[in-house]
């Protein structure tokens, strides 16, 4: 049975380099959740990320808790959240601002490359 792609929790600056590093290197589209455990429309859209990474295998999510990278928040310029980052080998190619399900999606479908 195939694994089941998930959203990866990025706890640490190397843990998220470790990842991002990865992401670039498979040329995958990188979905990138800015997020806080306090933030309302955060929570409200994590399970919705988690049934989109389900749905994309061929996309790599990483979750990062601005509270607990805020280097990392502050190198991508994040200013609110939930903040996706859509990257492709490193660089940005798309941002959605907020907890907007169907311009995630549509975002996701536009910079996904199908994987033969």
């Amino acid at each position: 049975m195939a694994e089941v792609n998930q959203v990866i929790d990025c706890h640490t600056v190397e843990a998220w380099t470790q990842n991002i590093e990865k992401g670039n290197e498979s040329k995958k589209l990188v979905v990138v959740d800015f997020t806080a455990s306090w933030c309302g429309p955060c929570r409200f859209i994590a399970p919705i990320v988690v049934e989109m990474a389900k749905n994309a295998p061929n996309v790599i999510f990483l979750k990062v808790d601005v509270d607990e990278l805020k280097t990392v928040a502050d190198e991508w310029a994040v200013e609110a959240i939930p903040t996706f980052l859509f990257l492709k080998e490193g660089k940005l190619v798309d941002k959605v601002v907020g907890s907007k399900k169907e311009e995630l999606q549509m975002t996701i479908a536009k910079h996904a490359t199908t994987v033969e």
